[in-house]
């Protein structure tokens, strides 16, 4: 069935009526399809392909929603589809301000007239692909979505991120008609990729000098972070950089998204919490110590900011594993920024926090992995970092630290390791260090040992 059957408003309806010209809409539709495909590098992304279901692509800002789009174009076209197929609408653009979603229907059924074969089969296999990034400011867009989708032949990806509509809400208007895509800036992976440094190699079949050059790309990554702009820049640049990102989220996504009138409470916390990646998060705890500094605000509040950053994608909470979900929820969560090149940002001490930078690359390599998340305490009150879960695989127990040179740091990992695997022994557990070099003493029991560079650079 053509968009065109749909009953939306045709040609002949009054432009007076309308918020944009259709000569402005026919330029904005030649302008999109003249438009080259920028070249990006491949995504370690799993992109669902579910017949009847929008692609709903979530995630931080400037972390690579868009560049996922144009690379699913630049896939279509590699793999035999034509360019009209295609159809990719930047729709945070001046000129299309009052854009309504009838508009973006038109428009829609503007490309089918001048490109009528797309939809009549062949090498397309009558298929339109429509991309709509950053669709949160086309009001009642979601509309409009069900409808074409309902009518079938098309293929739909939207994006969005703005104060107007968090990019995870963009996912949650389409009520079960999209697959959410979860895009974080780059991996260890994706990062060496974008650099030429990518090696498709094992890391058993890795030779000593290029088992080396990957552990020192991992200590700069884990200080550069994965934002793709932050890719290649001088620390300084870097800093301005990720800097102007995190007060545009902040800002935008935050305080004027949810009104928020306390911006110095928010602001403390915003500190805080991206100083201390993986520390322990206890809303009686911060409001005690926002008291301290002579900041009132009220408990509910403080638990509201905190959710509030990692609805912005801009903090990633994992809560204490356990059955009952009274204790998940009353004891602390542990909080790590949404990439490690933010902790530099609020880090006045001089420390490098590479131990925590570490905690927080693996952190988000596991949800890459889609995996569900928690920390681990063990009977005896010691702590793992991650007790991670997903249906298709066994669990995960995942202990992070620098080295274990010391005999005090061996014993604090080693012991917290093996009493959660002894609680849990249908998991996986895993000691991870930066130091390459292999532990001096043997694990005991079916602990076994990774470095962090072999881990990260799994598949």
């Amino acid at each position: 069935m053509s968009v065109s059957g749909l009953g939306a408003m045709s040609e002949s309806t009054n432009d007076s009526s309308m918020a944009l010209s259709r000569d402005r809409l026919r330029d904005k539709l030649t302008e999109s399809m003249a438009a080259g495909v920028p070249p990006r590098i491949a995504r370690d992304v799993r992109v669902p392909e579910i017949a009847g279901k929008a692609l709903a692509v979530v995630g931080v800002r400037r972390g690579g929603k868009t560049s996922l789009l144009h690379r699913r174009m630049a896939d279509h076209i590699a793999a035999g589809r034509s360019r009209e197929s295609q159809l990719l609408l930047e729709l945070e653009d001046e000129r299309l301000d009052g854009m309504t979603a009838a508009d973006l229907g038109w428009l829609v059924e503007e490309h089918e007239r001048r490109y009528p074969h797309v939809r009549r089969g062949g090498a397309d296999g009558g298929t339109l692909w429509l991309y709509l990034d950053e669709v949160q400011v086309v009001p009642k867009w979601e509309t409009l979505v069900h409808r074409l989708l309902a009518a079938g032949n098309i293929e739909i990806a939207v994006s969005g991120s703005s104060a107007k509509l968090l990019s995870r809400e963009v996912a949650t208007s389409l009520r079960g008609r999209a697959m959410e895509v979860l895009v974080h800036p780059f991996s260890f992976r994706e990062a060496l990729r974008y650099a030429g440094a990518e090696t498709d190699l094992p890391w058993e079949q890795l030779t000593g000098p290029q088992r080396a050059t990957m552990d020192a790309a991992l200590q700069q990554y884990l200080t550069v972070g994965g934002f793709p702009d932050a890719q290649q820049t001088d620390a300084q640049d870097r800093l301005d950089l990720l800097t102007g990102y995190v007060d545009t989220m902040v800002l935008r996504d935050v305080i004027e998204r949810h009104n928020v009138t306390n911006v110095r409470a928010l602001r403390w916390l915003q500190r805080h919490l991206l100083a201390t990646p993986g520390g322990s998060v206890s809303v009686n705890k911060l409001y005690d110590d926002l008291k301290s500094q002579g900041i009132g605000v009220g408990k509910d509040n403080v638990y509201a900011y905190v959710e509030y950053f990692e609805d912005a994608f801009l903090l990633r909470s994992i809560t204490m594993h356990s059955t009952s979900e009274r204790q998940r929820m009353s004891n602390p969560r542990k909080v790590y920024p949404v990439d490690t090149g933010l902790i530099s940002i609020y880090e006045r001490s001089g420390r490098t926090h590479r131990g925590r930078a570490l905690e927080t690359a693996i952190l988000l390599e596991l949800e890459r992995r889609r995996y569900a998340i928690d920390w681990f305490r063990t009977a005896e009150g010691w702590e793992v970092d991650f007790y991670a879960t997903r249906p298709d695989a066994a669990p995960l127990l995942i202990q992070v630290c620098l080295d274990t040179a010391a005999d005090a740091t061996w014993a604090r990992e080693v012991r917290a390791l093996e009493s959660a695997a002894a609680s849990q022994p249908e998991a996986e557990a895993m000691l991870i260090t930066l130091d390459p070099t292999p532990p001096v003493r043997e694990l005991p029991g079916r602990l076994r040992w990774s470095p962090a560079a072999q881990w990260l650079l799994e598949r």
